[in-house]
């Protein structure tokens, strides 16, 4: 589905931003998987987002679509998100941030799926 910039823009804004990382650059989803403002739509790169509708029955209007990482997914019929990636925090110690960004696999199951 091809987006409008402002579609674009109030998704992203929607997305949830870290004391860590440069909001206009970087967000989280719904899942905690880190996302990078330039790389929506580029589903092969590592915070390639995608923009998803948090309600039933089509894109509705801009104040229900959300930022997921690509391989991310909203099931709008459940209500619930479907996750394969989160941020990898492996190695960070409570209180500390990850620097730079990163992400990893969830296990099946482990959150939604």
């Amino acid at each position: 589905m091809k987006f409008r910039p402002d579609e674009i823009e109030t998704a992203w804004e929607h997305g949830r931003t870290m004391p860590e990382a440069d909001p206009s650059m970087w967000r989280q989803d719904t899942s905690g998987a880190w996302i990078r403002r330039e790389q929506f739509g580029r589903e092969q790169a590592e915070f390639g987002w995608k923009i998803e509708s948090i309600a039933n029955g089509g894109p509705g209007t801009p104040r229900v679509l959300r930022p997921f990482h690509s391989r991310n997914r909203y099931d709008a019929a459940n209500r619930k998100p479907h996750c394969q990636v989160q941020a990898d925090r492996t190695g960070v110690p409570a209180g500390e941030f990850a620097r730079p960004p990163r992400n990893c696999a969830v296990q099946a199951g482990a959150r939604g799926d």
